[in-house]
This record gives structure tokens, sequence and C-alpha cells, in this order.
């Protein structure tokens, strides 16, 4: 390992309140979807995907973003992000008070026609309305990659198509590319050959990496993503989500796993352990569930 390489700090984008929950099939209290934003916050995570203004038809469990919004207690410092897939989703977040967007494209091209209904190149260009209205109102743009190591239609993706849609998304205006491991099939070798032809036309330094940990890889090619410099991965507390587009899909990396990694490596993260896999036990504990976290079950065997 090149500890060189290594970021000393990582900033960790938690996206259990948005792609956690969509995938659940129950229904979700409003007050437990607030409770759960507010208690990651507390536990000092500063970047906080709180809803999702797509269609409720299409993703009914985030049909309530709007009341998420204003209804939590903001704290200074933090960032509640929204993920908006066309220009009206993109002035229901504004009004809501999203403080940041994203928007969302695959390196499949039929993911892309079953997940948003259109073509790659159909769906950046919905998406040029999104940026320039964002632009207006100076808020910033997050570009996410689905299937970046494996289409569930397609298999395989090759390395240089990822590495074209980042490209894309970072020349339409979107400050940082998260590139999403959607079926969780990817490996460390696999890893850093997309993750080096994407550094060939995205600077590192915009770079992020989401990991769901369908074959357990996700913590080694989260390693794979630290050591080419990578300094901003996505988890979700309790390793909540899935995918409602890929069958089998398990749900993403548990952020109490990633937090105990860096931890324990001397990278910081600013988020406090305990406090984050209490916040995960609580939400679990409504969804009827044990957390995914093999880092929160201990924690609560032990406490």
């Amino acid at each position: 390992m090149n500890l060189d390489a290594l970021p000393r700090r990582v900033k960790v984008v938690e996206v259990g309140p948005r792609d956690g929950l969509q995938n659940e099939q129950q229904t979700i209290n409003l007050n437990d979807k607030v409770a759960l934003i507010e208690q990651l916050a507390d536990a000092g995570l500063r970047f906080i995907e709180s809803g999702s203004f797509v269609s409720p038809k299409w993703v009914p469990q985030m049909g309530d973003s709007n009341e998420v919004f204003t209804r939590i207690n903001r704290i200074s410092g933090v960032t509640y992000g929204a993920l908006t897939p066309n220009i009206q989703g993109f002035e229901a977040a504004l009004a809501a008070g999203a403080d940041e967007v994203a928007i969302f494209g695959a390196a499949s091209e039929v993911f892309s026609q079953k997940n948003i209904n259109c073509s790659i190149e159909q769906s950046l260009a919905r998406f040029i309305p999104v940026i320039t209205a964002a632009k207006q109102h100076n808020i910033q743009v997050r570009g996410y990659v689905s299937c970046v190591l494996g289409c569930p239609y397609e298999g395989h993706i090759a390395p240089q198509q990822v590495a074209k849609v980042a490209k894309a998304l970072l020349d339409m205006g979107c400050y940082e590319i998260s590139l999403g491991d959607t079926i969780g099939t990817g490996t460390p070798i696999a890893t850093q050959n997309m993750l080096r032809a994407v550094q060939e036309v995205v600077p590192t330094r915009q770079l992020a990496v989401h990991f769901h940990d369908t074959y357990g890889q996700a913590l080694s090619n989260i390693l794979v993503a630290l050591e080419h410099g990578i300094a901003v991965i996505d988890s979700a507390v309790s390793g909540l989500g899935g995918c409602p587009y890929a069958k089998g899909a398990a749900g993403n990396v548990a952020t109490e796993d990633v937090i105990y990694m860096l931890d324990g490596m001397g990278i910081e993260t600013g988020v406090d352990l305990t406090l984050l896999a209490r916040a995960g036990q609580q939400i679990m504990k409504r969804l009827g569930r044990v957390p995914q976290s093999k880092v929160a079950q201990v924690l609560i065997k032990t406490a």
C-alpha cells in the first residue's frame, strides 16, 4: 500500500435518507425520516442526501421529500442535498430549500432505458436545464454515474464508457462525479481499471465512489479508491439501500463500516461512530430489521 497516496481527510456523503430509504417497501413515517437526518448531522456528517424530487409514481417512498426538507432542524455547515432528475424536480427542490442537487446518468445504455426511460445521450440533454437553473441560483450540482462496474442487463461495462459519461457530466458543469457500482459486482482490480480510465479525463479531486456491498467487496474497492487519491465516499447508515431497477442488488456500503476503517487508517472524517451507530440502530428498529453494518452489530452487542 502506498501510504503517501492516501488522503488525510475524507468527505463522507451520507445517502441513507435518500438512496437507502427509497428502496424500502413499507411506508416510512415522515417523523422517522426527519429524525434520521437530524441524528446523522448530530453524529458529524456534513453532507446528507436528504430526499429525491422524482415522480411518486416511480419512487413513492420519496413522495414526502418536500415535507422532509421543510421540517428538518438544520445545522450550520451541513449540506442537505436532493436528487433531481429534471427541471421540475429542481424547481421543487429549490422551493423546499435543498442546499445542493444531484443528477444521475448511467454508463449502461440498457440500464438508462430501464431506469429513466431514455438513452444516455437523451438523459444528458435533460440535465442541461437543471444545470443552467442551478448556476442561476448559485447551487452546486453533483453528478452520478450508475453501473460503472457492471449492469444487470449488459453485464461488463467498459471503463472507457464510464469515463465518457463522467467527462460529459463534468463538462456540463457538475462539480463532483460519483461513480456507482450499482449492483455491487465490482472487485478491486476492476475498480482500479475503471478509476484509471476515468482519472485520465476527470480530475481526481472531483471524483467520488459509491459502492453497493452485494458481494462483500465494497470496503476492498473503497481501499483501492483511497490508494488512487479519491477522498469522497458515498455510504448509507446501517447499509440501507438497494436499487429498484437492479434485482438482487444489496444495500450501500454501511457508513459505520466505512468510518471504522477510516478511523483505523488515521484518516479524518469528523464523524462520531457511536452516535452514527445509534442513529442507524434507531431507523432499523423502525423498519423491523437489524443493521447490516458489521460494526454496528458489534457495538450493539457490547453496549
